[in-house]
């Protein structure tokens, strides 16, 4: 197996590590990487109960930010509207759906609510924040399926699916690009957009073990990814589901709508945003595969003093309110248009 993909997506570098990200990069190094590398070598399965979140209640959020809980029934969930933006009833026709990142471990609604906020607010768009359910009370399936009756809260509440914006981070990546692959199959139209902040898109750490950066990520040791991948299959084996889960990096993706995919130059998660920005461009989807130097693992949730991370959500923003207002389309509705870059707010935040 070749250790570095020859890629269709010709990626964007963007160049540049200021002190406030190196020092993340030094600190993630020594405090969470061994952390996760103790985690794996433990003889036994241990689920930490999700005591990240609850702290997380008291992490400021940014100035302006309304958000109410929405009931999704198997789920927990919030609308989230940052300073000034508006809903449907406000004249606003899209929106995003997010899915926070956590391993399918841990985090959730508190951890993630102001990297949200701040999404929101450059791309002046309310979010359907999702709090799915994860391992070991449910396997990734189940967590799939929140993410789908999410998506169609939004179009009873009136949003049309070519209006609305998939995101997410890490593992909320996965369910990103497997939540519009199951609409698309759903039959409910195809969705506005991906956004794939640092995914996790394989669960078979293969990739990941022949890949430059195997020993490179500062947040991710390779045992972690291996234990990771150990955990999920005996979910599903406890289920009676083994098998029948598909990674989105061998997913249908002829029909999948445009993406962004957001990586740090270092991170063991490459090989997974590679391998899925290969595939899309080669289908003809447009993908934007970003590549940034020496940032960490979703570097974009230190946006309050990181450069880097202010100027990575004003490109999440541009993605979106380019495929909200049609300059971005999938090949069958493409036409031949001058991509207009409407001017965000992030960096004033």
């Amino acid at each position: 197996m070749s250790a570095h993909l020859t890629l269709a997506a010709e990626p964007r570098y963007f160049k540049g590590s200021s002190v406030q990200s190196r020092l993340l990069g030094v600190g993630l190094r020594h405090t969470v990487r061994p952390l996760l590398g103790l985690w794996a070598r433990l003889p036994f399965d241990l689920y930490p109960p999700n005591l990240v979140d609850h702290l997380a209640r008291l992490l400021p959020v940014p100035d302006g930010t309304s958000w109410r809980t929405v009931d999704l029934g198997p789920c927990s969930s919030e609308w989230l509207a940052a300073k000034d933006v508006r809903d449907l009833h406000g004249g606003n026709p899209s929106a995003i759906v997010y899915f926070h990142g956590g391993a399918f471990l841990t985090c959730g609604l508190n951890t993630h609510r102001s990297l949200v906020s701040r999404i929101s607010y450059a791309s002046s768009q309310p979010v359907l924040n999702v709090g799915y359910r994860q391992m070991p009370a449910e396997p990734i399936t189940e967590s799939v399926a929140d993410g789908v009756v999410a998506f169609r809260w939004l179009l009873d509440q009136g949003y049309r699916p070519e209006n609305i914006t998939i995101a997410g981070d890490s593992a909320g990546g996965y369910l990103a690009f497997s939540v519009a692959r199951a609409v698309l199959d759903a039959g409910w139209g195809r969705p506005a957009g991906v956004v794939a902040i640092s995914p996790l898109l394989d669960c078979d750490s293969t990739r990941k073990r022949n890949h430059p950066n195997a020993n490179r990520c500062e947040t991710f040791p390779l045992n972690a990814l291996e234990r990771f991948t150990e955990l999920t299959l005996r979910n599903d084996d406890r289920r009676g589901i083994s098998g029948e889960r598909v990674c989105p990096v061998d997913m249908p993706v002829a029909d999948m709508p445009p993406s962004i995919i957001q990586i740090g130059s270092h991170e063991i998660l490459m090989p997974d945003a590679e391998l899925m920005a290969n595939r899309l461009v080669a289908a003809g989807i447009p993908c934007d595969l970003q590549v940034w130097e020496n940032q960490v693992h979703v570097f974009q949730a230190s946006a309050a003093w990181v450069p880097e991370a202010r100027q990575a959500i004003d490109e999440i923003a541009l993605f979106v309110q380019s495929v909200a207002d049609g300059t971005i389309e999938a090949p069958a509705a493409k036409a031949k248009k001058k991509v207009a870059r409407p001017r965000t707010r992030a960096a004033s935040r």
